[in-house]
């Protein structure tokens, strides 16, 4: 039995070593453009753009391989003059609304921008009955 569990053990432990691939990061994942405006345009729109492995961190935070490709993805296109913007909606399109901290108005997105409209509009309604309540005790 001990065995067993000592295999599986073993087993289980060498697919975490082998999560990462073995291919080296993109060539601007982690370096610099030569600009310093261009690297600036290029951090400012890493920082508003999520990781989509860790979520909840930015590509700029992230140590995930994916990040560094989007990171690299991002800078090369900055390289070439593309506009923030267009990048941004560039990496909305192919990753989705998720990969975006600033999501636009939409379908999918609505919930987001009404729930807290609604949750702020339940309690002052909540507050308003117990404020009542206690005028008339």
């Amino acid at each position: 039995m001990r065995t067993i569990l000592a295999l599986c053990l073993l087993a289980a432990s060498t697919g975490i070593a082998h999560a990462d691939s073995i291919m080296p990061a993109a060539e601007l994942a982690d370096t610099q453009l030569a600009d310093p405006a261009q690297e600036a345009k290029a951090v400012a729109l890493m920082e508003t753009l999520r990781c989509i492995v860790c979520q909840g961190q930015s590509i700029a935070d992230s140590d995930a391989e994916m990040a560094g490709d989007m990171r690299a993805l991002v800078r090369e296109r900055i390289q070439k003059g593309e506009e923030p913007e267009d990048i941004r909606r560039w990496m909305i399109e192919r990753y989705g609304q998720w990969v975006s901290y600033k999501p636009v108005l939409s379908g999918e997105t609505a919930p987001l921008w009404i729930a807290p409209i609604l949750l702020l509009a339940g309690g002052a309604w909540l507050a308003r009955g117990r404020i009542r309540k206690g005028k008339k005790n």
